[in-house]
C-alpha cells in the first residue's frame, strides 16, 4: 500500500506510536486544486496530522483540523474518519502574494488557531482550540495536548508536493507496562534525530528499523488510506437551505436554478427552481433528486 497507517509500541514500556505515508491521496487533493508549492506541502502535513489524530482516538465520526491563519494563508483544512478517507483544502488571502516554494508554515499563516473537532456518530460534538505560537504545525499540535493534559505527545510531519508522512509517540498513563523508566526520553530522542526527506522517502519498516533498531518494536498491520469526499445532494441541500428563502428565491429568479460544488472534490450540484422551492416549503425533507 502507498498510502497507509501503521501502529507500533516499543516492548515493555508504556511508549506507543503511529506513522504514515501517503501517496496517492494526497496527488487526489492536489490534483484538484492548483496551488503554489509552499501551501501543497503545508497540506501534505495536514493531511499526515489528521491521519494520525484520527487513529489516535480511535473515533467513530470526523476528525478536522482547521488552521485559520492571518497572513497568505487565511485557512488549511483537512478531514478525516475512520474507514480511512481523507480530504483537504487551502484558502489564500484575496490580497496576497504568492509565497515563495520555501516559505514555512508560521510565515504561511501568520497569527491565528487551530481548531480540532471532533464530530462522532453518536455523541456530543467536541472542539479544541490552541493559538498558532510556534513555527510548525506539529509544534503547534504538541502544544495543544499539552495544554490540554492529555497523553506526552511528540509529532514529526513532512511532505514534498508527491509524498506526506508523518509520525506520532505517545506515553501511555499505565505505569504498569513499563519495565524501563528511561523509554520515553530515549525514544523521543532517537525519534528527533529523523530529518524530513527521510520521513517521507522511507516506508514504515524501514523507518522504524532505522529509528529504534536496538529496541523491540512491536508493529501492527496497517491501516489503508484514501482520498474521499463526504460531500452529497442531501448535505449540499441543507447548505442551500441555510441561505435563506428571500436569498434563495432573488437567486433563483437571476440564474433560473442553483447550482455549486463541493470545494473539496469539485462535484457539481444542480437544483431547479422546483426544486430550490421545494426545499423551502420542506427543509427537513428529503433531498430532491435530479430530473
Amino acid at each position: 500500500m502507498t498510502d497507509q497507517i501503521q501502529r507500533f509500541l516499543i516492548e515493555s514500556t508504556n511508549v506507543r506510536g503511529e506513522v504514515t505515508r501517503l501517496e496517492r491521496a494526497y496527488a487526489e487533493v492536489l490534483e484538484r486544486h492548483e496551488y503554489p508549492p509552499a501551501i501543497n506541502n503545508q497540506l501534505g502535513e495536514l493531511l499526515a496530522a489528521v491521519a494520525l489524530l484520527t487513529d489516535t482516538v480511535k473515533l467513530d465520526g470526523t476528525l478536522s483540523l482547521e488552521v485559520r491563519g492571518s497572513a497568505v494563508v487565511s485557512l488549511l483544512m483537512a478531514e478525516s474518519n475512520p474507514g480511512g478517507e481523507l480530504r483537504a483544502i487551502a484558502r489564500l488571502s484575496e490580497d496576497a502574494a504568492l509565497p515563495s516554494e520555501a516559505a514555512d508554515f508560521r510565515s504561511l499563516v501568520g497569527d491565528g488557531q487551530i481548531v480540532i473537532t471532533l464530530d462522532p456518530r453518536e455523541g456530543r460534538r467536541y472542539q479544541g482550540v490552541v493559538a498558532i505560537e510556534h513555527d510548525s504545525l506539529a509544534t503547534c499540535l504538541e502544544a495543544y495536548f499539552s495544554q490540554s493534559e492529555q497523553l506526552p505527545t511528540r509529532l514529526w510531519l513532512a511532505a514534498d508536493g508527491q509524498h506526506a508522512a508523518g509520525m506520532l509517540l505517545q506515553r501511555l498513563p499505565d505505569e504498569s507496562l513499563n519495565q524501563d523508566d528511561d523509554a520515553w526520553d530515549r525514544a523521543t530522542q532517537l525519534a528527533a534525530t529523523i530529518s524530513s526527506s527521510e520521513l517521507v522517502e522511507l516506508d514504515s519498516a524501514t523507518l522504524l528499523t532505522r529509528l529504534f533498531h536496538e529496541e523491540t518494536v512491536r508493529v501492527f498491520d496497517p491501516k489503508a488510506l484514501r482520498f474521499g469526499c463526504t460531500c452529497s445532494r442531501s448535505r449540499i441541500a441543507g447548505a442551500i437551505v441555510s441561505l435563506g428563502a428571500d436569498e434563495l428565491r432573488d437567486i433563483v429568479e437571476d440564474q433560473g436554478g442553483i447550482e455549486t460544488q463541493c470545494h473539496f472534490c469539485h462535484t457539481r450540484y444542480q437544483f431547479s427552481a422546483a426544486e430550490v422551492e421545494g426545499l423551502i416549503e420542506d427543509p427537513d425533507g428529503e433531498a430532491p433528486t435530479v430530473h
